[in-house]
């Protein structure tokens, strides 16, 4: 804390110490009779200059700017809706009250009462007849007109940045407008939203590293998940039919522009659907969280669907299927000057050729499909080419944010899978997943023909309102300790 915030913090301590010697609560506790907010108190475009509109409004929200003028003063009245410019004098609160409303400072919280009428300037106002306060802000807030320019600051002290940044505000308010545009889709779909455990005692449902963590009660190690894949399935198998998740996943996993270790996906089951189904899905619901929340991306359907291996001879220009030799795509790849350090199977070199390669190109919504088996642990092989999936991922401004696929559901070929992954772990692959026996005797119940789907809802966001940092979509996200 500056020298000049900690004397304007004391000088607001005395200040909250006289409200109490005066017998005045500065955080007083009962609910707050709001009958409008500043938006709805602004709907008098008709009133003209100069001119009272007759109708009382009570509002609440925060005083973010004051123009004292002796015997009158207007602040401005800031909520979540927007501002609304306030007209205060002596002559119609009192001395005692315009005494104290003029004692308040920016970021005080407050609640006015008054008549709308648009000042001589033609700015809509609020004529305050009465006001209390409701929370002592004790900090100084943000500059209004530099905002908060300390990207570590706004990150740690997201709510700063929220009364500091109007974009932040609106971007949040836009993430929470996808959240039901996406769950609306759904269940206009006849899904069912259900919960699955957050903590499980084996990890599954993708390739990640997961965070552990020890559960008393049973003395054993536990997972967070880093997908709820497995758990849906199980659910497809006891008859559910339709269901999805929306909620958070956790995955041990460095940062990056778009990866966070704690980040939120929706996945959706559909009993008796297949891939295409999938991305038709995919479709209606990226077009519904568009038009919710104003995005201004084309993602009018339908969108371009490319096989994987098109898209790598074109991008890369190698055929990654022609074999399943490892050295020749590294080879190819170190020609370039990729560092292929990280790739121990043919399946992660051919993931990182799609991800250096095709990836950034594709700015436009597409989907890439096909996978290789090796890549796909849980998708069903393809009928008319049983070394490739059905499997897609949908991508655009050069982010993959969808994941989806036919599901397998034949418990022999599902354990096989399991035991190649077991063996690319052993190669080196740290993030290949875990056999799961309880999921393959589900399995042996009888899956129906299933598809699955999951979608990234920060990497929407990212994808939908042109934002290149996954940390600006997220309210609070994680950090590093400060020294």
């Amino acid at each position: 804390m500056s020298d000049t915030e900690s004397e304007i913090r004391q000088a607001r301590l005395a200040k909250l110490d006289a409200l109490r010697a005066a017998g005045v609560d500065p955080y007083p506790p009962r609910a707050v009779d709001r009958e409008q907010t500043a938006a709805l108190a602004r709907e008098h475009a008709e009133l003209e200059a100069g001119a009272d509109s007759g109708q009382q409004a009570r509002l609440a929200g925060r005083i973010t700017a004051r123009r004292d003028l002796g015997k009158a003063m207007f602040l401005d009245l800031t909520d979540r809706s927007g501002r609304l410019q306030l007209h205060a004098a002596v002559d119609v609160l009192g001395e005692e009250q315009y005494a104290r409303l003029a004692e308040t400072d920016l970021g005080d919280v407050v609640s006015v009462a008054g008549e709308v009428f648009r000042s001589r300037r033609g700015e809509l106002t609020l004529r305050v007849a009465e006001w209390a306060l409701l929370a002592k802000c004790l900090r100084p807030l943000p500059d209004k007109h530099a905002g908060l320019a300390d990207t570590d600051t706004r990150l740690r002290r997201r709510y700063l940045d929220l009364l500091a940044n109007e974009e932040a505000r609106e971007l949040a308010v836009r993430r929470s407008q996808i959240v039901t545009a996406v769950r609306a889709t759904l269940d206009a779909a006849g899904f069912l939203e259900v919960e699955t455990p957050a903590l499980q005692p084996l990890y599954g449902g993708g390739a990640a590293l997961p965070f552990t963590t020890y559960y008393n009660e049973y003395e054993r190690d536990f997972y967070l998940r880093i997908a709820t894949e497995l758990y849906l399935k199980r659910l497809i198998v006891g008859g559910l039919e339709r269901v999805y998740e929306l909620g958070k996943d956790f995955r041990n996993e460095s940062l990056s522009h778009k990866n966070s270790p704690e980040f939120t996906m929706v996945e959706w089951y559909e009993a008796y659907g297949d891939y295409r189904t999938g991305m038709d899905l995919v479709e209606q619901v990226v077009a519904a969280a568009a038009a919710a929340s104003g995005s201004e991306v084309d993602v009018t359907p339908p969108w371009p669907r490319i096989t994987l291996r098109d898209a790598i001879i074109e991008c890369a220009g190698i055929d990654a299927m022609a074999d399943r030799d490892l050295g020749r795509l590294v080879a190819h790849m170190q020609s370039s000057g990729l560092d292929t350090s990280s790739d121990h199977t043919w399946a992660q070199a051919v993931d990182h050729l799609l991800s250096h390669y095709v990836e950034p190109h594709l700015q436009q919504p597409t989907f890439i499909v096909d996978y290789p088996v090796e890549l796909s642990t849980f998708a069903k092989r393809s009928p008319e080419d049983p070394a490739v999936t059905e499997r897609f991922e949908a991508f655009c401004g050069g982010m993959e944010f969808t994941n989806g696929y036919t599901e397998l559901n034949d418990p022999v070929d599902q354990r096989a899978r399991f035991e190649q992954a077991r063996a690319d772990r052993a190669a080196g692959d740290a993030e290949a997943p875990p056999l799961d026996e309880d999921f393959l005797l589900a399995l042996e119940y009888g899956m129906p023909p299933t598809a699955g789907v999951g979608i990234g809802i920060d990497r929407l966001v990212m994808m939908l309102h042109g934002v290149h940092a996954i940390r600006e979509v997220i309210l609070f996200p994680p950090m590093r300790a400060r020294d």
